[in-house]
């Protein structure tokens, strides 16, 4: 960062109304001695190092952007600072668009002298609040019927989810309280997907609208890939280059990962098994192996070929690495009466070469970190500090993240199966039991085959790819839909056929929508025209007789 204290003056143009520009000039010439701060730009008498436009309110969002761009056009290369009120009805990713390096929502002023600085010297800050904008915005939506039914089944099943959530962590030894948790769990989950699959492939819209967060009920669903993973958006960068992206980026995941997990993502997972503190363990000696491996990348001028081959050759060490470091290099157990080093007998025992196909193509995360390629974000080119890029290469890692972890856990769940003294140092009490560990090891494989044969042919044909991502101490899914055709021809037979199953439903669906309303229309024909004519015939005809009764009587 620039020291401003280095230059004789720095001069700023500030564009606000008459009494808050004066005010705020003013205190921030007493702050800053070396700062001259304008309200007019006929004043000044050099270009400005930094424009901050302070906004009263953002009613037109189009007409904000439209004219961030003139002053950008008219003040390049100066960066310009937005600050913006405490209530507005934008959404975060409609201010990230504005493409300003600084966007600060109501700050105080030390946070805005702070700005000033990391602008000034080149860098980007953006501080936006966490407020229901998204929401109140959302709910002013007119829905549908249809809509309505799905989204509000959807949110109630998820709120009820999280509170069985909250009980099976609470619960101990209750056998058949636990069992009855558990049956609960599985009917709100297949009652989601039965709601998912009669409304259609709705799940990442569905999603974004009835994305909430209650502080004191946790609530939480899936948003679109760039989605924060701190309550509010919090970036500052010093510099605009790929080695401070990354410094941000690994400071973020190591912080997500510090103070725990919890599995929201509707599915098992290994990494739940590991006892708490060695979970904890294991993600961050993930990411700090990920930050030793992108700076041994960055030190060597490979070509994007060379990248990617010694990017997958060192996968394997990585994970070796982080094993060693999670476990201990002085821990010993015993194994067959004798003291034996933990970590040196699991790398002799484990095999964590293994891919996971689900990872999406490694140069999406490095390429903008190691060769400067821009990411693509909304048919968007964006470099690799703008706001919407960093979060996407965040979410990019963080799947990485825990992908690679699943790999590692798995492992660990095989190597405790055959060494029962590991499981007390390495697993979650519960699991020191052999049935129970086996239980567990049994789910997995169930999951995994139903995901391999099932779920992944759909996905792939529907081109989704499932994400996970890091959010408030969550593990959160997430859908994004790209093109997967080339995974797809490399299918199996038996899930190319569940494949063609879809397609063959997808084409039969229109005819048998159209048969079901011929039969209902006929239906209703014969109801009305020839059964009800009958009952009105033969109603009228016993009136009739009755009539004729009554007058002879």
């Amino acid at each position: 960062m620039t020291d401003l204290a280095e230059r004789s003056t720095t001069q700023i143009l500030l564009l606000a109304p008459n009494l808050l520009g004066e005010s705020l000039a003013l205190q921030l010439s007493k702050a800053k001695p070396e700062l001259e701060v304008f309200t007019k730009s006929v004043e000044m008498t050099s270009h400005p190092s930094l424009v901050i436009w302070a906004i009263e309110n953002l009613d037109l969002p189009s007409a904000i952007q439209i004219e961030v761009r003139k002053l950008q056009e008219r003040w390049q290369p100066s960066p310009i600072l937005l600050v913006l009120p405490a209530k507005i009805t934008v959404t975060t990713n409609q201010l990230l668009q504005f493409g300003c390096p600084g966007l600060l929502q109501d700050p105080d002023f030390k946070i805005l002298v702070e700005a000033i600085d990391t602008l000034v010297g080149g860098g980007r800050v953006v501080r936006l609040k966490e407020q229901n904008r998204d929401q109140d915005i959302t709910h002013q939506k007119t829905l549908g019927l249809g809509q309505w039914l799905l989204v509000s089944g959807i949110q109630q099943i998820n709120n009820d989810l999280i509170s069985l959530d909250i009980l099976l962590s609470e619960t101990n030894d209750n056998l058949i309280v636990e069992l009855m948790l558990r049956g609960r769990e599985r009917e709100l989950k297949s009652a989601k997907e039965f709601l998912l699959w009669l409304w259609g492939p709705l799940q990442v819209s569905v999603d974004t609208m009835i994305d909430t967060r209650d502080k004191q009920t946790n609530h939480w669903s899936s948003n679109s890939l760039i989605t924060n993973l701190n309550k509010g958006t919090n970036i500052s960068l010093n510099s605009r280059n790929s080695i401070e992206v990354w410094n941000l980026l690994s400071e973020r995941l190591e912080k997500a990962v510090k103070y725990g997990l919890i599995n929201s993502t509707g599915s098992l997972l290994a990494l739940e098994a590991l006892n708490p503190s060695r979970k904890t363990d294991l993600l961050v000696a993930l990411v700090k192996q990920l930050d030793q491996v992108m700076a041994r990348l960055r030190k060597n001028d490979f070509s994007e070929v060379s990248c990617l081959k010694i990017w997958k050759e060192l996968q394997q060490e990585l994970r070796c690495q982080a094993l060693r470091t999670m476990t201990g290099n002085y821990v010993r157990l015993p194994l067959k009466e004798e003291q034996t080093p933990v970590v040196d007998h699991l790398l002799k025992i484990t095999d964590l070469s293994e891919d996971d196909e689900d990872l999406p193509s490694p140069e999406l995360m490095l390429e903008p970190l190691l060769v400067d390629r821009p990411t693509q974000v909304d048919g968007q080119l964006l470099p690799s500090d703008d706001p919407r890029a960093l979060m996407q290469l965040e979410t990019l890692f963080s799947n990485w993240l825990i992908r690679t972890a699943e790999i590692v856990s798995s492992e660990i769940l095989g190597a405790c199966a055959e060494w029962p003294e590991l499981r007390q140092y390495m697993l979650e009490s519960r699991l020191v039991s052999t049935r129970e560990l086996e239980r567990l090891r049994n789910q997995l494989n169930s999951q995994n085959r139903w995901q391999n044969l099932i779920q992944r042919p759909i996905q792939l044909y529907e081109s989704k790819r499932l994400f996970y991502k890091l959010s408030q101490g969550y593990i959160q899914p997430v859908l994004i839909t790209e093109p997967r055709d080339e995974e797809l021809r490399q299918l199996g037979w038996i899930q190319q056929q569940v494949a063609l199953l879809v397609e063959a439903r997808d084409a039969l669906a229109p005819q048998l929508q159209e048969l079901v309303k011929r039969i209902g229309d006929l239906m209703v024909v014969l109801l009305t025209k020839v059964l009800g004519r009958a009952i009105g015939l033969v109603g009228r005809g016993i009136a009739q007789g009755m009539g004729r009764s009554l007058g002879r009587g």
